[in-house]
């Protein structure tokens, strides 16, 4: 006859031992996916084998992880809240093996920005860093999702935002002023534009969700605001998702879009924008910042990559007139 006591020991001794890393990887997997069997073609594993996996995983914890009903799978309550502490361990763990092989291996940079920084500043830029390192493998994850640093194996972050919403260390790049800039052909062939209410011949354009998210200070509405007109219409409105596609449709002769101009300069520079009204331009409170992720500001790539981007972000505020400023005068180069 089995011993009461000796089966509760043996139980408890079984159920606070650790927890196998493959049975997490299945949890995980089968946790995302919801699906045993799309779990079990991610790992290269079979459906029974995750089973087994997922079972002696509830028998070590001690609890049901999942309901299995006949064609789904749903988290239990103890299932989410392991799921809340193995995904972002497991994601730590393989920025970490992914570090380690990329220092066995090639030398490369990796960079998080929003797309239409990606699109419209770095990429046009980075064949010259790439000319003077060939040696250095570069990938730009272009998202408007923020990256954390600290969990990722993501080098460095391009953000924007105003001072206060950066971290300690961030280093400022240049600041931005908006002008309203449009294909010189179309301001030739339509009405003459010598002050603000002359737009309203023309379509603007605008991001299609301007005036609900939080960069009001960006809108067409701010501006004309702050030349006295608060009941401005123009011909028409043209809206798009990005500013790379708004600055696209004004290089088309589509329209006028109030620019930010850091992501303009060139092509104001070439002579395929100009400005409608130069002598308008209106503050930002927002910047372009660089941020150096924790594990990276030692390896020479990045202090190389590092050291260009100042440099190119050097000559941009020299191109749009920005000066240090005054809250973040130790962090320009």
């Amino acid at each position: 006859m089995n011993n009461p006591g000796m089966v509760w020991h043996s139980q408890t001794h079984l159920r606070s031992r650790p927890i196998a890393a493959g049975q997490l990887r299945a949890f995980e997997a089968v946790a995302r996916h919801l699906n045993f069997r799309a779990a079990a073609e991610e790992l290269a594993l079979t459906q029974s084998a995750v089973s087994r996996q997922i079972q002696a995983l509830e028998s070590d914890v001690g609890v049901d992880l999942f309901l299995r009903h006949t064609r789904a799978v749903e988290l239990t309550s103890a299932g989410a809240q392991l799921l809340a502490a193995v995904s972002p361990s497991l994601e730590r763990i393989d920025g970490a093996v992914r570090q380690i092989r990329q220092s066995a291996g090639r030398r490369s940079v990796s960079l998080t920005t929003f797309a239409s920084f990606a699109s419209m500043w770095l990429i046009p830029r980075l064949e010259a860093f790439q000319q003077d390192h060939p040696d250095i493998d570069i990938r730009v994850d272009a998202s408007d999702v923020s990256v954390d640093l600290s969990v990722s194996d993501v080098d460095l972050a391009l953000r924007y935002g105003p001072a206060s919403n950066m971290p300690a260390g961030a280093q400022r790049l240049f600041g931005e002023q908006l002008t309203p800039v449009a294909s010189p052909w179309l301001l030739k062939s339509g009405p003459p534009v010598r002050q603000p209410a002359d737009l309203s011949a023309y379509a603007l354009i605008e991001a299609g969700d301007a005036q609900q998210n939080h960069l009001l200070w960006l809108t067409w509405q701010r501006w004309f605001s702050l030349q006295g007109l608060q009941r401005f219409q123009p011909k028409r409105w043209l809206y798009f998702n990005y500013g790379y596609q708004m600055v696209q449709a004004a290089l088309a002769g589509q329209g006028v879009v109030l620019a930010r101009l850091p992501l303009v300069a060139e092509a104001l520079d070439r002579g395929d924008l100009v400005e409608a009204l130069p002598g308008l331009r209106i503050d930002s409170p927002m910047a372009y910042w660089l941020i150096v992720g924790p594990r990276s500001d030692s390896r020479q790539e990045i202090s190389a990559f590092c050291r260009w981007l100042h440099e190119q972000a050097s000559k941009t505020r020299t191109a749009i007139g920005d000066g240090p400023d005054p809250d973040t005068l130790d962090q320009i180069d």
